[in-house]
């Protein structure tokens, strides 16, 4: 510390006012900054300010000496953003009890807004001497704070030039999950600078290839401030995902092109309003189960320290943690200190950063009372209730790694949820594995056995064939197995069971069969997700034939396998997708809002849907339960769509019939008599990738549909503008 800074802290000393004990975390008031901290079992607590983002050492230390219940507070005058800070709580090292605190560990603030850089992995950051019998009975006396990042006090004005949410409705979304980093690490396209970045993410370049595409929102994968875990750094590895969150309200500095002293807030905010304005909405995979803490063996980085049994499940044995995420620790979603915490989160990022909505990774342990998940919970009653969080979009990873813990079809209404039983089904059918007809037709109509009895719609189900967690889609239909080696666990990790088929050959092939048979699948599968009720989700680079070389769990992989390469995309696949998602667009008989009823509408005499056999016949009961049956074609009635439009008006669509063919060898179908249409025009066959007006077909005639293939065939009804048919 140099002689200026010396009479600066010395100047801060005197200085201190009692301050508030709300908000939490450090708020800027134009004159001076707040500091508040919660600490229930604390029994001191001290505010280290520091000058420089490298600084081994703080440059002051501030006693914070004013209390309000469970909140440590204090008040520096004249500190301003860009003030660089973190805490050391004294307390009990009483790891039997639950208790870890140490002064001697720096510590991040849980409400920080922004943190300043990455961790420097080093012994000194557990609170325990590492090596030692006792393990973590024993404690470090050793100062973490060479190695932590320092927190980072915030300017929140922000110009939001008018920003509006796109508040796009459920059943018209189409959704894109991607990675901030890898989506655009490799685009030529972007400036070199700033790949990888959220100012890449709203690049024109990338809003306009979203635009073109068709999605209307696009879910970024963790991007709250996370940690790489240290077995995999020391591998030359790290944590590229990000579901090892350690800041709640912090954007990820690695994705900051702009800096990391609050710089990348204000970059967040900007990719977000330049999202808007394209009429993109912004999801975020959000992580509130777990933190990066670990085990009881884990580092001591901030809640840990901060006050480890009011922020943590703990088990009867209180140095130990209940881990129902696989990660060595759970959030106790129980406490009103930890409810607070996560709901001041999700608020801070539609309020301050104007985010659309949240993806909630391993959403079953939230709900999660005692042991037993429960849709009841604190946690959804609060969030039920909440005039901000309850009206941005709410999707659950509708399971944990805990007993009981997959929970598909059983929570609230108001959320949607990622539907594991749809991926199943269709990868089941395609891939020409035993299943029934029935569970393929529910999953395809919204998946009514899941979510009608609950008062919710198909919208409820966010459909996906692949997701980050798993086979990219070139990928489902080119391994068998799985091909994990790059990870550095003799491919003991990622799911074995993928439901996957390679079409004859294992990886990259030569052979042209095989190569045109990947390609019909693609479009097989593809096809059938955008036609679905329900919610489509879209994995990032599947449009054009993105390849992870059969790496399905790519965690840790920050590098080619995981980025898009967009020099070699598949751009007749993309042209196709294209087409898809313009189709179901451009069609509301493929997103209703309201379940099919399977009943004759008035005045029409026809059903809104009907299934029906190669010969023309409508399927009966005993049809449903084939587990051999590989083939059925169904009608969608463009005039049974029951619900108005935005304006009130009649809804009333073309009649479409699409034949699904899963058997390796052609199909010859007999077309509906002439009540369901008196011509049939085919718009698009996934046996040759054609969308758009081709041949035209009359009513029972027959016609082969190519084996493994979907055919869409579409019946024009004439009608104004009000909905009535002319």
């Amino acid at each position: 510390m140099n002689i200026k800074e010396a009479e600066v802290a010395k100047k801060v000393r005197a200085k201190v006012y009692p301050g508030s004990p709300y908000p939490l975390g450090a708020t800027w008031d134009g004159k001076g900054v707040n500091f508040a901290l919660y600490a229930e079992n604390a029994t001191g607590v001290e505010l280290c300010l520091f000058n420089h983002q490298n600084d081994e050492a703080e440059a002051i230390r501030v006693p914070v000496t004013e209390r309000s219940a469970q909140v440590w507070h204090v008040y520096i005058p004249d500190a301003k953003p860009g003030q660089l800070y973190g805490y050391r709580v004294h307390g009990p090292y009483d790891p039997s009890n639950g208790h870890r605190f140490n002064p001697a560990k720096l510590l991040i603030d849980p409400y920080a807004k922004a943190i300043a850089g990455k961790i420097e992995w080093s012994d000194a950051l557990f609170g325990y001497e590492t090596g030692n019998e006792a393990e973590d009975l024993s404690m470090s006396e050793t100062d973490s704070a060479p190695f932590l990042p320092k927190c980072v006090v915030i300017n929140p004005e922000f110009d939001w030039e008018g920003d509006r949410a796109p508040k796009i409705p459920y059943h018209s979304t189409i959704i894109y999950e991607a990675h901030v980093r890898g989506f655009t690490k490799m685009n030529s396209e972007i400036p070199e600078e700033i790949r990888g970045t959220y100012a890449a993410i709203g690049h024109p370049v990338t809003i306009g290839y979203l635009q073109e595409l068709g999605v209307t929102a696009i879910e970024l994968m963790p991007v709250h401030h996370f940690i790489a875990d240290r077995h995999l750094v020391e591998k030359g590895l790290t944590n590229y995902w990000g579901y090892n969150t350690i800041g709640f309200f912090a954007p990820e500095v690695r994705y900051s092109g702009s800096g990391v002293l609050g710089e990348q807030v204000n970059e967040f905010k900007q990719m977000v309003k330049d999202l808007h304005k394209a009429g993109i909405e912004v999801i975020l995979d959000v992580v509130y189960n777990h933190t990066a803490e670990g085990n009881q063996m884990g580092p001591t980085l901030s809640f840990r320290g901060v006050d480890n049994a009011s922020y943590y499940r703990l088990a009867e044995d209180k140095r130990f943690y209940f881990d129902y995420t696989g990660t060595g620790n759970t959030l106790n979603a129980n406490l009103p200190n930890v409810l607070r915490l996560m709901m001041d989160s999700l608020r801070y990022w539609v309020l301050e950063m104007h985010v659309d909505g949240f993806r909630f990774d391993l959403a079953s342990t939230l709900a999660r009372e005692l042991h037993e998940v429960n849709k009841l919970s604190a946690f959804f009653d609060i969030i039920h209730q909440d005039p901000v969080i309850s009206q941005v979009k709410l999707i659950a990873e509708p399971w944990d790694v805990g007993e009981g813990g997959y929970q598909v079809g059983k929570f609230p209404p108001g959320w949607a949820e990622w539907n594991g039983k749809y991926r199943d089904c269709i990868r089941d059918y395609w891939r020409g594995a035993d299943s029934m007809l029935g569970e393929f037709a529910q999953r395809f109509t919204g998946s009514s056995d899941l979510y009608e009895g609950d008062y919710r719609s198909p919208t409820a189900s966010i459909n996906f064939i692949t997701a980050h967690d798993g086979f990219t889609l070139n990928d489902l239909v080119s391994y068998n197995d799985k091909h994990n080696d790059a990870n550095g666990e003799d491919n003991n990790d990622g799911e074995s069971h993928n439901r996957s088929w390679n079409c004859g050959a294992e990886g990259d092939t030569e052979d042209e069969a095989v190569n045109a048979l990947r390609q019909r699948q693609k479009r097989n599968f593809l096809t059938t997700l955008f036609l679905s009720q329900g919610v489509p989700m879209l994995l990032s680079g599947d449009e054009i034939s993105r390849t992870q070389q059969g790496n399905n769990n790519a965690y840790c992989q920050d590098n080619e396998i995981s980025w898009t390469n967009w020099e070699h995309a598949d751009k007749d696949l993309l042209q196709f997708t294209q087409g898809l998602i313009q189709m179901r667009k451009d069609h509301p008989v493929f997103c209703r809002r309201r379940w099919f009823q399977g009943q004759p509408i008035k005045g029409i005499g026809l059903e809104d849907i009907a299934w029906f056999l190669p010969d023309g016949s409508e399927m009966s009961d005993e049809h449903w339960n084939n587990d051999f049956a590989k083939t059925l074609a169904v009608f969608l009635n463009g005039r049974g769509i029951h619900t108005p439009g935005p304006k009130g008006e009649q809804i009333v669509d073309d009649s479409f019939y699409v034949i699904f063919n899963a058997h390796h060898e052609p199909v010859e179908y007999k077309l509906p008599s002439a009540k369901y249409g008196k011509e049939w025009i085919q718009v698009l066959n996934t046996a040759d990738g054609k969308i758009g007006r081709d041949s035209k077909h009359a009513p029972e005639e027959t016609i082969k549909v190519e084996s493994r293939s979907i055919m869409l065939l579409q019946h024009k009804i004439a009608y104004d503008n009000a909905g009535k048919n002319k």
